[in-house]
Parts: C-alpha cells; structure tokens; sequence
C-alpha cells in the first residue's frame, strides 16, 4: 500500500463528496474515484462530525430544535445535497416510471417533481424531529455515526450490483470494488454505531442489513442494477434508519 497514493485516494472522496477545497497536487484520474470509494465513509464521519460540532455549539445559544436544522444546513452546505439530490431523483422515478427505460429516464431529468419534494420534505422532516428528540451528546455522536455507516452501506453495492447506465457522473465510481476496499470501508464506517451503547449498535447493524437486501432487490427489479442517484437514495434510507433505531432504542 502506497501511503502517498492511500492520501491521494481520500483527498479525491473528498473532493467529491464535498465542496472542500482539496490540493492540487492530487490531480484527478478516473481510476481514482473508484480507489477511493474505501474513503468514502471515512468521508461521511468527517461530514458527521461537523453537523456535531454546529450542533453541540448552537445549543450554548438556541433552542435545540434549531440547533439541529443548523447542523443539518451545514451539512447540506458542504456536500452540496448530494445525497439528497439521488433522494428526490429516486422517488420521482421510482413513483412515476413503469418501465425500465422511463425509470432511467426520468432520474436523469434534474428537475425535480412531486415525488422528489414530499420525499425530501419527510426525510429532512425525520432527521430534524429524531436528532431533536435525542439526548444532545448522543445526538451528536450519532450524526458521525450515522453519516459514515450509511456510506458504508451505500458503497457495499458497488461490491454486489451492476451499474446500468453506459455513461454517467458515477460511472467512474461503478467498477466492481474488492474485498479489501470493502472491509476497509466497513473499518471506517461501522465501528462507530457501537458507542456508547455496543447493543444498540447491533440492533443497528441488523436493522441497516435488512434494508441493504431489501433496497438491493428492488433495485434489480425495477432497473436491473444500481445508478449514482440510487447510491445517494440508499444513503439518506440508511441514514435516516440509523437515527430512528437510535432513538426507538432509548424510548424502550
């Protein structure tokens, strides 16, 4: 393992994931948004622990309902609603396609529709009332969590699943990843959902594998694979699950 390559390989999940300024010198080549899919999680907590940090600094001087929705902009901030986009793309798809072709079709369209709007109106609606109605320190733990065990997840599919558009912005992401890239995904994203309570990050753990089957296998029925929106869409359903387990697991 090359270190220099290693550092070149995260700053590219970097630059891709966010808005932040990466150095120059890392350059970009297509292979290497695919090596660098093991970052990807890595990524994500780096993003959590931002929301955490607004968040935990917002409650000295707000009400925490809204230190959670400024912790939740900053995190739209600096991923550009990446994920969020894949979200909205997915649903009004999904919703309003019959065929593979209009499905395909109709998550290439950038403009949003119905479906798109209340589905990104219920998930921020979700993540904004359950990361509130959380204990602060236990919230804020989980956005790290839960931003680098979703990507984790997410990415498993490029491990699994065929990518189906000839062209497209994930396609040089959407090569077949090893078993290697893999684990080291998993390393950087799932320890985290077992503090502080390693019981409820195992209910965790079970609860984001169900999804993976059951979003994989609608993904195989309906287009025969996996896009870049449905990484994202992926993303936010896992995300979002993992909060909700968080908080059934301490209203029990």
């Amino acid at each position: 393992m090359n270190p220099l390559a290693e550092l070149r390989y995260f700053f590219t999940a970097l630059g891709y994931f966010t808005r932040v300024p990466v150095p120059r010198w890392v350059g970009y080549e297509p292979h290497y948004l695919n090596a660098a899919a093991r970052y990807f999680p890595l990524v994500g907590a780096l993003v959590g622990a931002l929301g955490a940090v607004v968040y935990l600094a917002a409650l000295r001087v707000f009400p925490v309902g809204v230190a959670v929705l400024l912790s939740m902009a900053a995190t739209l901030l600096v991923t550009g609603a990446f994920h969020e986009d894949g979200l909205a793309d997915c649903i009004d798809a999904f919703g309003g396609g019959y065929t593979r072709d209009d499905v395909l079709r109709i998550m290439h369209d950038s403009r949003i529709g119905a479906f798109g709007a209340i589905a990104l109106v219920v998930a921020l609606a979700l993540k904004w009332q359950t990361l509130a109605a959380l204990p602060p320190l236990r919230a804020a733990w989980l956005m790290i969590a839960a931003h680098a065990a979703s990507r984790a997840c997410a990415i498993s599919y490029l491990a699994t699943l065929d990518y189906v558009r000839a062209e497209g912005k994930a396609k040089p992401v959407a090569q077949r990843i090893g078993a290697f890239a893999l684990m080291l995904a998993g390393v950087f994203g799932v320890p985290w959902l077992f503090w502080p309570d390693w019981r409820a990050g195992c209910v965790a753990v079970v609860v984001l594998l169900v999804l993976r089957f059951a979003l994989g296998r609608y993904f195989v029925r309906r287009i025969g694979g996996y896009t870049g929106d449905c990484l994202g869409f992926a993303q936010q359903v896992f995300e979002i699950a993992i909060y909700l387990t968080g908080l059934a697991w301490i209203s029990y």
